[in-house]
């Protein structure tokens, strides 16, 4: 054989083998070929680009993780990877397997271009409009009919409706969005998407143009396997609650089979709610509600949230430690809870998950769809880091030619007492716990939530049934904590004037005291005390003149986290909105926010900006001011000039201080605080004149006069100090 033939008989082989593994590669690989096409991006409903076709698993391709490589990698390629991975299998040899199944649209169907809505942004039809996404049968965007971003929009809606003049009503960009879909990278994931099912241990992916719509809310797909026979359909049906705020959620696959599955579901969950940059504290939470085991409930009907109450920072530490499950916790494991629902919060709404209870058809408040909650973040920092959540229900047997069930409910709305705790089946399901009167970090423990709680429900009853307006049932509550408070603010009136006539009675006795043991501090402190205790005076009486800013404090802290927290309050005008009235002026427009006596452009400071010029900070201020000035009693004549010069910066701390931690506070708050005040002074002039009336420094029968708590520590503190006394005298020795 001549050389020539030999190298065109081994170049022809070459190109052979070239062309044949190159087939191979073309055939073997057709995920990645979908893949490809998948990840052509297309404009969504809120402008933004992102990728409609691309599943969580493809779109990771640029330097953002996927969705479900985030869920496996937070938990540092642990069990969860198996979870959480795509259906491609690496071979020994390197190569990519086709996966067993694929989701499509089913035959004869299209993927829904612009899908139908279920609600309307008609309040008298709806109170939100539900509009679903183009891919993943999910939920795009929540708007509610007439919630507004602003108090400004809202009282021009307001003013357009009873006008009866809709086209003045504000922009429709001006309505608040209850949820919406998260861009993660460069894909958008719409509110309780499907993402993936695991059939017999293989995962398939259903985000993306899979599902076809059948009718409004009304989405199908179907499951091929590598031959393309249709082996399995997946419908999702959603249907509007009773509150209008709430979808029944219907989930079925059905096994079109002759052999059994194995199906386990993964849907996205309740995420972050929108960072809002202007609230004072991270207001971002979430929750779990829960049953007990039978042998605590038998009935199994109550469901609690107790315990189960996490800050956003919590859940974001947890990834970053490489710990994503958030449900069960070790918590829940150790008591045996049954989760019923869960669900995201801010500062006034709410979007959660919740067991699909409706008797009698369904009686279990179990939410059975749900095994397993995960976390997940975009790996971004501070404000721009959002965390998302999975939900993975359990591995449910499917028999063939029969269905499997993963139904819930979803809920997307205000944090309303009036629907939370009412509208079924949210109150059956005890959802009201969402709503929690509490500041967070390290204000959260002196809140009184359950204070709070009480303080609503009297402002509700004195605003619906005595007073008709939210400001004028701030200013009646003022009257009522003062009237139950009152017999406290008279005695440590009296107990403060009486201290401080007795300590000018006893000045000269004091001065000859100080000048005889001025050597020896601790027998004039001796001699003090005893001087005291002949003459029934009790310093204890100095003390009890703050009691009733005391016995307030917890009234205050509870009513700055009720008008901080409370969505009755929102947007809610003092007296009447008598001020709106003036063309429009927003002062004390809402007294969930300061009052904005005068707007200006942001003012950005060291620790916060400032937009406003706020009048009620300031005139708490001036109160403060003269109260300190004239109602103050005289301060105690044997006060050294350290301790005089100590109580005149306390006074000026409380002038100051006061006014500059409330200036950015809830103007309810600020009006109770000076309302307050007010009457306050006014009470202690009426009081004032009652102490003038009587003999102050005459001293009480110790066989009838019964000493409160106070007195009785003075007693105990005179006791001790006369034994140390005598203890001295006898250890001192003879002569001395």
């Amino acid at each position: 054989m001549s050389p020539l033939l030999k190298r065109f008989l081994i170049t022809s082989a070459l190109a052979i083998g070239v062309v044949f593994v190159g087939i191979l590669v073309a055939q073997g690989s057709p995920r990645k070929k979908s893949d490809a096409a998948d990840t052509s991006t297309t404009t969504s409903q809120d402008g933004t680009q992102s990728a409609s076709q691309a599943s969580p698993d493809a779109a990771g391709s640029s330097a953002q993780a996927s969705p479900a490589a985030a869920d496996s990698n937070a938990a540092s390629n642990t069990a969860a990877n198996t979870d959480t991975s795509t259906s491609t299998t690496a071979s020994p040899a390197g190569s990519v397997e086709a996966p067993r199944y694929t989701a499509r649209v089913p035959a004869g169907m299209t993927a829904p271009e612009a899908p139908q809505k279920l609600g309307s942004l008609d309040p008298s039809v709806a109170p939100a409009q539900f509009t679903f996404s183009r891919n993943a049968a999910g939920i795009d965007r929540v708007v509610a009919a007439d919630i507004w971003l602003t108090v400004q929009d809202a009282d021009q809606a307001r003013r357009a409706r009873a006008a009866n003049d809709l086209a003045t009503l504000p922009d429709e960009s001006k309505r608040y969005v209850l949820a919406a879909s998260t861009n993660f990278g460069d894909v958008a994931l719409p509110v309780l998407a499907a993402r993936e099912l695991e059939i017999d241990g293989a995962s398939v992916s259903v985000f993306g143009a899979v599902w076809a719509e059948t009718a409004p809310g009304q989405f199908v797909t179907e499951i091929a396997d590598e031959k393309g026979n249709v082996v399995a359909r997946m419908t999702r049906s959603f249907r509007l609650g009773s509150t209008g705020f709430d979808l029944a959620v219907e989930q079925r696959f059905t096994n079109l089979t002759a052999n059994p599955m194995q199906v386990r579901l993964l849907q996205n969950g309740p995420g972050d709610r929108p960072y809002d940059p202007k609230t004072l504290t991270e207001v971002r939470r979430y929750h779990f509600g829960y049953l007990f085991p039978e042998s605590r409930d038998p009935s199994q009907s109550f469901v609690s949230a107790n315990g189960q109450l996490y800050d956003r920072s919590t859940f974001s530490s947890q990834v970053a430690e490489g710990d994503p499950v958030v449900w069960p916790n070790e918590k829940s494991t150790e008591g045996g809870f049954t989760l019923s629902w869960f669900g995201s919060t801010d500062r006034y709404f709410a979007l959660a998950v919740h067991a699909p209870y409706a008797p009698p058809t369904v009686a279990s408040k179990a939410l059975a769809s749900v095994a397993e909650v995960s976390t997940f973040t975009n790996q971004l920092t501070g404000p721009s880091e959002l965390l998302f959540t999975s939900l993975w229900s359990p591995k449910v047997a499917v028999a063939p030619q029969s269905d499997a069930a993963f139904d819930l409910g979803l809920y997307a709305g205000p944090l309303d007492n009036r629907i939370l705790g009412n509208a079924e089946p949210l109150a059956a399901l005890n959802m009201r716990d969402l709503i929690v009167y509490l500041m967070s970090g390290c204000c959260s423990w002196c809140t009184f939530a359950w204070l709070a709680d009480g303080l609503l429900w009297f402002l509700l009853f004195l605003k619906s049934y005595i007073v008709f307006d939210w400001g004028l049932a701030i200013i009646a509550l003022v009257v009522v904590v003062r009237l139950i408070l009152h017999p406290i603010q008279k005695k440590s009136q009296i107990s403060m004037q009486r201290f401080s006539k007795a300590m000018t009675a006893l000045k000269p006795e004091l001065d000859q005291l100080q000048k005889k043991f001025k050597d020896d501090p601790q027998r004039m402190q001796q001699e003090q005390w005893r001087l005291f205790k002949e003459r029934g005076v009790s310093p204890a009486g100095c003390v009890g003149g703050i009691l009733p800013t005391f016995a307030q404090m917890p009234i205050w802290m509870a009513l700055y986290a009720m008008l901080y927290f409370a969505f009755e309050l929102r947007q809610q005008p003092a007296f009447f909105g008598i001020f709106q009235s003036l063309d429009g002026w927003l002062f004390l427009a809402d007294l969930a926010e300061p009052d904005r006596f005068l707007n200006f452009p942001a003012v950005n400071l060291y620790f916060f900006s400032v937009s406003s010029l706020n009048l009620l900070p300031i005139l708490m201020g001036i109160v403060f001011y003269f109260q300190q000035k004239y109602m103050t009693p005289p301060m105690a004549p044997n006060m050294t000039d350290e301790q005089i010069a100590q109580q005149k910066m306390m006074k000026w701390m409380m002038v100051i201080m006061f006014p500059l931690m409330t200036y950015a506070a809830p103007s309810g708050l600020t009006l109770y605080i000076l309302t307050s005040t007010c009457v306050g002074i006014y009470e202690s002039r009426i009081i004032k004149k009652q102490v003038d009336a009587m003999d102050l420094l005459a001293k009480p029968d110790p066989k009838t006069k019964k000493k409160d708590f106070l007195g009785r520590l003075y007693e105990q503190a005179l006791a001790r100090a006369d034994a140390k006394r005598r203890d001295a005298e006898r250890r001192r020795p003879k002569g001395r």
